[in-house]
């Protein structure tokens, strides 16, 4: 018989083996971390499939229209239903334009983000089985790959979003029988699965190609294909950048270059992954990018997403890190200070609202007598700012508000903007912001 001591162990170490993998599946996949990374990559998703598809709309009798010349990916989408595409009247392609347009930009600013993102990629969807000439590329069908794990996350709008501002900051439990804690965004816990998948896609699409390079079809290794690029270029492929004429004239040099190319291809996806040459494969994959979009005539997605993609490597916990130490930092010093009508439920709101996007905590917020008839911005070197030219100063400090910046900077802003800022102020009490006026003592 078998020593019940044996058997014990036998059974044990079986028993540790299904916590041990389960324990790699929750790092890997399931461990909630900070999304502040996912609702930066998502400003740039936006970037990319606006200047991706907006430009094939100013010809949309060229592209879309009846009067379009027209090819289909079959690969890509049954028969039936590009059949059923193609029977569109030019109506209801226009109002897919506005449908994109719309659902784009709500997207890009992270208005109901996840609902904007699901109509914005049906709308690409539509277009590519609509007419894929002038979209229809590899690069497309990344970013579309890119747009579906963006449709199933509800959750890249949790910062930089519109969507951050109306969800505001959120109560956590304190510690040893504190009162709940506030969390602001960029601290909020999500699980890790889609950005880890979006990780996994960026390394496959470097492996792969990288694997393409090296097969008959490819022929990186027996032939010269940065030569031949650099004599022989397809007309909009190579730009005429510096060096290439020297390049030209030196073979051995076109060789060497494609083979680091190839082993950087090759080696990028591992050495992402591994956490002692994150950084340096972080740093070698946006170089890599610099020169692509230097060296040839690339599609947007190269230039936008790309890049952002290999920010996704970065461990979200040292971003947040990183912006706590900042807090800190402007914490220990002299700091603005925004002095607002504490009774005023709107004036209350907005400076929820601005809270939220003070990333790097400069400000101090400070309840005035109710009332005021504008905002006060008092700085740590004694000048003062009111109303609008207070709105405007803050901008620099947010940077959520940076998109602002051209617009209050506009000429001819400094007339209008005060005129504005004193309307919304005296007619306060009829923006009831999440009902926050409602009681009445929104006005002055």
């Amino acid at each position: 018989m078998l020593d019940p001591r044996q058997k014990h162990s036998g059974m044990t170490g079986v028993g540790t083996g299904f916590p041990l993998m389960k324990n790699v599946w929750n790092i890997l996949f399931l461990e909630e971390r900070a999304s502040i990374g996912l609702s930066f990559f998502r400003i740039f998703v936006a970037l990319t499939v606006g200047l991706h598809v907006v430009p094939s709309f100013f010809h949309l009798d060229d592209n879309f229209l009846s009067t379009a010349f027209k090819t289909f990916n079959t690969d890509f989408f049954p028969l039936s239903f590009i059949g059923w595409v193609q029977k569109s009247p030019d109506g209801l392609v226009i109002f897919f334009v506005w449908a994109f347009v719309i659902t784009w930009f709500c997207f890009l600013i992270g208005l109901f983000s996840q609902i904007s993102c699901i109509l914005m990629t049906a709308c690409c969807y539509y277009f590519y089985a609509l007419n894929d000439f002038h979209i229809g590329t590899l690069s497309w069908d990344i970013l579309l790959v890119t747009l579906f794990l963006m449709c199933v996350t509800p959750y890249h709008g949790d910062y930089f979003s519109v969507d951050a501002l109306r969800c505001g900051r959120e109560q956590s439990p304190g510690t040893e029988g504190d009162s709940p804690l506030p969390t602001l965004p960029w601290r909020r816990l999500r699980p890790f699965f889609i950005q880890r998948l979006l990780q996994l896609q960026t390394a496959s699409t470097f492996f792969f190609t990288g694997l393409y390079k090296i097969t008959g079809e490819g022929n990186w290794i027996t032939g010269n294909p940065i030569y031949y690029l650099m004599n022989y270029p397809v007309q909009g492929v190579t730009k005429n950048f510096f060096l290439k004429e020297w390049m030209a004239l030196h073979p051995h040099i076109c060789y060497i270059t494609g083979l680091m190319i190839v082993a950087t291809e090759m080696s990028l996806p591992f050495l992402l992954f591994i956490p002692k040459t994150r950084r340096a494969a972080i740093v070698l994959g946006l170089c890599w990018h610099v020169l692509l979009v230097l060296t040839l005539d690339v599609p947007t997605i190269f230039l936008f997403l790309f890049p952002a993609q290999m920010m996704l490597f970065i461990h979200p916990q040292k971003i947040v890190e990183w912006i706590e130490d900042k807090r800190r930092m402007n914490a220990m010093g002299p700091r603005s200070k925004v002095i607002y009508d504490g009774e005023c439920g709107f004036c209350r709101s907005s400076i929820r609202g601005i809270e939220v996007m003070d990333l790097w905590g400069k400000l101090d917020y400070v309840p005035g007598p109710k009332g005021m008839s504008e905002m006060r911005l008092e700085m740590p070197d004694a000048k003062t700012f009111g109303g609008f030219f207070a709105f405007r100063r803050i901008t620099w400090m947010l940077p959520m508000l940076y998109p602002v910046i051209p617009i209050v900077y506009f000429p001819g802003a400094g007339i209008v903007g005060p005129f504005v800022y004193r309307w919304v102020a005296r007619n306060r009490y009829l923006f009831p912001v999440f009902h926050s006026c409602t009681t009445g003592r929104c006005r002055p």
